[in-house]
């Protein structure tokens, strides 16, 4: 921009692992432009996960309210606009939310990422690079700008009183902590709780502490009692116990964190800490944990064959394999070795 610009909307809305990729271009565009004032269109979970983010006005919008919400958000934004509007969601309902949002400059998904009705409600698209992580791509939101992220930061805004909480969950006496956090919003991305238990318990026989962790659903609460019934060694059940602002302090502590593609997967890698991510449903290059991929367990390639016909380099980048039973190609012994190279890390 030949002017650094005076305000800007940014719009996703869901889920919490791509509102957490967010954070990083937040960063980035405070660090070049102070100044500018920042609005962010979100949902209530991302908005109770990052409210706090300094420097960031949030303004929520809840799916069930339909074109009365959408119309109530117009009213709570600025009158005169923004100077731009990064559209960061191609589904139809955000992109009719963005309708109701007034900005000179529209910025939206290159042709490649476009859908539903994505191209009628931006004027302008952000490079189309296929093959990087979904992070670098929500990165590249600030390039029509004039700016590149070149740096990736997130401090997630996590009160003091979610870290003290997190800190008496258990004693902080050296031992370490391997974090289960078993469940995906999307059910077939998600692992066996018997192979769970299975890798919870060796990790148990080298001297480690097993936690879980989870939301409140019925799903967690039900995969929760699965790992524990067949589990033989002891393990700390956390969950249902705690907020969106205490996870990524309970997660912080963890030596490792073992999930499928999930949203804690990259609010654990936004905090630190390491990942053991479970993959066949999913690319680990383009959806696992940013920061490293070295304790991941990747069936991606397996799952292409085996439900697509071809290898996963000949499919559309994104691909999704949400088949019945894909996660089954994820193995314990690929899970073991995953917490092996962690531990040998950690011991080396």
């Amino acid at each position: 921009m030949s002017t650094i610009p005076q305000s800007l909307c940014l719009l996703r809305l869901s889920a919490l692992g791509d509102v957490t990729h967010v954070v990083p271009l937040v960063r980035t565009l405070q660090r070049h432009w102070p100044q500018t004032r920042l609005h962010w269109v979100i949902d209530k979970g991302g908005f109770k996960l990052l409210e706090g983010l300094e420097g960031v006005t949030f303004h929520t919008y809840d799916k069930k309210t339909g074109l009365a919400g959408m119309r109530a958000l117009r009213a709570d934004l600025p009158g005169d606009g923004f100077d731009a509007l990064l559209q960061m969601q191609v589904a139809l309902r955000a992109n009719l939310l963005s309708a109701f949002i007034r900005a000179r400059r529209r910025i939206g998904y290159d042709r490649s990422r476009s859908k539903d009705l994505h191209g009628l409600v931006i004027n302008e698209r952000i490079p189309d690079r296929p093959g990087i992580h979904v992070l670098d791509a929500i990165g590249s939101f600030c390039e029509p700008l004039g700016l590149n992220q070149d740096e990736v930061v997130w401090r997630l805004p996590v009160p003091e009183d979610a870290y003290a909480w997190a800190g008496a969950q258990w004693p902080a006496d050296g031992q370490r902590t391997l974090m289960i956090s078993p469940c995906s919003s999307h059910e077939r991305r998600n692992w066996y709780a018997e192979r769970y238990a299975a890798l919870a318990d060796h990790a148990a026989t080298q001297g480690w502490r097993v936690v879980l962790c989870g939301g409140r659903s019925d799903l967690e609460r039900r995969t929760a009692d699965a790992i524990i019934a067949a589990m033989r060694a002891p393990v700390l059940d956390l969950v249902g116990k705690d907020t969106l602002k205490q996870l990524p302090a309970l997660l912080a502590r963890a030596d490792l964190v073992v999930t499928p593609d999930s949203g804690p997967m990259h609010i654990a890698n936004a905090m630190g800490s390491a990942v053991l991510g479970l993959h066949a449903a999913s690319n680990p290059h383009r959806s696992g944990p940013y920061s490293t991929t070295r304790y991941c367990v990747d069936r991606y390639d397996d799952a292409a064959r085996k439900y697509r016909g071809k290898p996963a380099a000949d499919l559309p980048w994104g691909t999704k394999i949400e088949h019945d039973g894909v996660m089954g190609l994820v193995t314990v012994e690929d899970a073991v070795a995953a917490f092996e190279r962690r531990r040998a890390d950690l011991d080396g």
